[in-house]
């Protein structure tokens, strides 16, 4: 039995259990103040189905651009809708077909329809949250939940964006939007595996990517010296586009992740000449193989003290509105993660 009281294996109608559930809610899109925490029923568990108790929930930049209205929801209707493409939580029970997953497990999971533009279920700003077993990775027992929460899909990104420059050890890369979730964590995770990583940043924040363990900080990809990098990961796109390529070496790599600047560039075509080698990762191909191989790679860095994880801040559920406020108003470095009241 779990502490609320449920049988391991118990399926069907959980609104029958003992347990309340609160998530935030949106009833249309708008400002942060269209987030408010609302009681829900629990859905029904199906069988290959488990449900979480939240610990954690971090906040993404996704999430305002869906809030806002600028990504609108696929599904009909879109609304209501509880935002959240990630948590990370415990087992609270599991469906009857479940065997890879037991109560009181650890665990982390992301995108795979949870949240997002495509809602398939609701998102992880929520004290409970259910999803299918397969689309979970495990969290160790020997580390700090919260580093594991802060690290989560920023550190999965960006471990597969990474992965797209090819070898990180004794190469010098450059990481745009270096003081954000899933540049700060290709930072940090670029560095211990090795590699010499300049942090391109907007504004503030060069300490804070200095102590992840950035070598270098820029504050403009116009800074970079022409054919010095081995690779590029870039979350900004749009002009920055351009400089980066001049800054690649012969066969050197560019990954983009993200294009809070813009989708549209230019670049001369006599870059492809010497060998530069184009490319880029979304997280909405994201699955469960693929999740647990990134979190498990991650996860192992940040047990071993090899990998320092972003800063973060917690904040109550209720708080969710604030925590979009303030990511919009810009300044913030490292994650902003969601928790429970019980928590």
């Amino acid at each position: 039995m779990s502490e609320d009281g449920m049988s391991s294996r118990e399926t069907g109608n959980l609104r029958e259990a003992s347990v309340s559930r609160h998530a935030v809610v949106m009833r249309t899109y708008g400002l942060p103040d269209v987030l408010r925490v609302e009681p829900l029923p629990l859905p029904d568990l199906g069988p290959s189905e488990i449900l979480i108790r939240t610990l954690a929930a971090a906040v993404n930049r996704s999430d305002l651009e869906i809030r806002s209205g600028n990504w609108p929801i696929r599904r009909d209707p879109p609304l209501p809708y509880v935002p959240g493409l990630e948590v990370l939580g415990e087992v609270a029970t599991v469906g009857n077909d479940v065997v890879a997953v037991n109560v009181g497990d650890r665990v982390f999971t992301a995108m795979q329809g949870l949240g997002g533009v495509r809602a398939l279920r609701d998102g992880g700003y929520a004290d409970y949250v259910v999803v299918d077993a397969d689309s979970v990775a495990p969290v160790p027992d020997d580390i700090d939940p919260f580093e594991a929460a802060a690290l989560g899909l920023g550190a999965v990104t960006a471990d597969q964006g990474l992965a797209l420059l090819g070898e990180l050890s004794g190469r010098r890369i450059t990481v745009t939007g270096a003081a954000g979730g899933v540049g700060s964590n290709a930072v940090a995770i670029a560095a211990a595996a090795g590699a010499e990583v300049v942090a391109v940043i907007h504004s503030r924040g060069a300490d804070y990517v200095r102590s992840l363990g950035a070598a270098e900080v820029v504050s403009d990809p116009a800074q970079l010296k022409p054919r010095t990098l081995d690779g590029a990961l870039d979350l900004v796109g749009g002009a920055v586009f351009e400089p980066l390529v001049a800054a690649l070496r012969h066969g050197g790599r560019y990954c983009l992740l993200g294009d809070v600047a813009g989708d549209r560039v230019s670049f001369s075509l006599w870059e492809l000449m010497r060998g530069i080698v184009l490319s880029g990762y979304s997280s909405e191909t994201l699955n469960g193989p693929a999740l647990r191989a990134a979190a498990a790679r991650v996860f192992r860095l940040l047990g071993d003290g090899r990998l320092k994880p972003p800063d973060y801040e917690t904040l109550p559920l209720e708080e969710a509105a604030e925590a979009h406020a303030r990511m919009e108003a810009g300044g913030v470095t490292g994650r902003l993660l969601l928790v429970p009241k019980e928590h």
